[in-house]
């Protein structure tokens, strides 16, 4: 369901305080005025980001409103330290963006599989005042307070990583393209924005290889300006290696509506321009082969496959063509 999607949030984070060097002096049955012992603060907990593979999205987070790590414990006498205090370690799927959320910022950025990044180090305990005995100095009256506590509130964001990402207006039979060519199940029905979450299906090719593609909920004319869900639907597009552009055959224009979608693209982010684009004419069994000959000449001009997903036509030749670009060398 959409509302189990959960693709941003904001969360405030702390992390812990240092622990206070100790002020001490030995005192023992035989030794009356010892020198100083006193020992150094525990450290402060970190926040911590860590990469979750079997997280999909950001649901878990939902309701998470403060992270809070455990600030550090003062020294002791016997030199003995204070213990550290416990970090936080926030778990969250690949893909994901964290941002300062005053100034925009990018902060950390979680790609692989328990790769984790220190959001907020902890503050780091003060030192006793056995560290600052000197021969012009036998008994130092003071030790280190622990370094105070860093906070920042934080937007994470997910972009989905996926090998291709299927472009097009609603209703173009992106989430039927993903149902047979994967184990996904889109909810798929006549009528747009029927998919309003992204929808990821691992894709098997030949030899037990496959890539992983991403059915991204229909753009709109004016997606770039926040129209429709735009922005939320065009920054999972930034992650994929390569764009499937998919345009109906019984589109009024293909070339102008392609045009439309790269428009589109352009105005959120040029850099999307610079990725590897192919074309799938989409639901070619309404057409005759006539139809087909006559719209061959009017395409834009990028490698292109005429598919219908209902009677498989053309579903092998773009799962060559696919693989075939995700896998070239960049300079061939």
């Amino acid at each position: 369901m959409a509302s189990n999607y959960v693709d941003y949030i904001k969360i405030y984070c702390r992390s812990g305080k240092g622990g206070a060097g100790s002020m001490h002096f030995l005192r023992a049955k035989y030794v009356p005025r010892g020198g100083p012992d006193g020992g150094d603060g525990g450290r402060g907990g970190h926040v911590i980001l860590k990469g979750n593979s079997h997280l999909w999205t950001l649901l878990h987070l939902r309701y998470t409103r403060h992270v809070i790590a455990e600030s550090g414990t003062g020294g002791k006498g016997q030199g003995k330290t204070g213990a550290q205090g416990n970090d936080v370690i926030v778990e969250v799927p690949l893909g994901t963006l964290a941002r300062n959320a005053e100034t925009g910022e990018i902060v950390a950025e979680i790609t692989e599989h328990d790769q984790e990044v220190v959001l907020l180090e902890g503050g780091r305990g003060g030192l006793g005042n056995i560290h600052f005995k000197s021969s012009t100095n036998q008994t130092p009256r003071y030790a280190q307070p622990g370094e105070p506590e860093q906070e920042l509130s934080v937007i994470m964001e997910l972009k989905i990583l996926a090998d291709v990402g299927l472009v097009g207006f609603p209703n173009a039979g992106k989430s039927t393209l993903l149902s047979v060519v994967s184990a996904a199940k889109p909810e798929i029905a006549d009528y747009p924005f029927t998919t309003l979450v992204p929808n990821l299906g691992m894709v098997p090719y030949y030899d037990q290889k496959s890539f992983v593609m991403a059915d991204i909920p229909g753009i709109i004319e004016g997606a770039h300006e926040g129209r429709g869900l735009g922005h939320r639907f065009l920054r999972h597009i930034e992650r994929n290696s390569v764009l499937l552009f998919m345009i109906p055959v019984d589109s009024d224009d293909v070339k102008k509506e392609y045009d439309v979608l790269l428009n589109e693209l352009k105005m959120y982010n040029p850099e999307l321009l610079d990725k590897q684009r192919l074309l799938a004419v989409t639901k070619c069994d309404m057409a005759d082969e006539q139809m087909l000959d006559e719209l061959k000449v009017e395409l834009p001009d990028l490698p292109y496959v005429m598919i219908s997903s209902h009677t498989q036509q053309g579903i092998k030749e773009l799962k060559d063509l696919l693989w075939k670009t995700l896998n070239q060398n960049p300079e061939d």
